[in-house]
């Protein structure tokens, strides 16, 4: 879980930066910017909170470890499905692509859910 944050992190700021470099002239005629800047902060925000979930597994009995590894993995897809929809229509400038958003973004709140439910049964 760790891994996986760390690589989403990185990933984060290198489109970011490619975002506000490489790409600012066309996000920015398509009027994208902002949709391209939701992206990336969510993605960055989750891989950390992938990364204290990692941390956390460490720590947890078998019980809390079982919801923590839920809750990653619904950060993880959630990151790909809601963040993969926005780069995708910045990119494409299909906007269809973002009919797929609201799924990411309910897994994402299922992560924090799932979060929530693991520290009740962290000792």
């Amino acid at each position: 879980m760790i891994q996986a944050g760390g690589i989403l992190g990185a990933l984060a700021v290198a489109l970011g930066a490619f975002g506000a470099h490489a790409l600012k002239g066309m996000l920015e005629t398509s009027g994208r910017m902002e949709t391209f800047e939701t992206a990336v902060k969510y993605q960055f925000y989750h891989a950390l909170a992938m990364v204290l979930v990692g941390i956390l597994m460490q720590r947890a009995g078998e019980d809390a470890a079982k919801w923590l590894g839920w809750s990653g993995n619904a950060f993880a897809v959630g990151v790909i499905i809601f963040s993969g929809s926005l780069y995708a229509i910045c990119f494409t400038g299909i906007i269809k692509f973002g009919a797929t958003a609201p799924i990411g973004g309910l897994l994402l709140i299922a992560g924090w859910i799932l979060l929530i439910m693991a520290a009740g049964k962290l000792s």
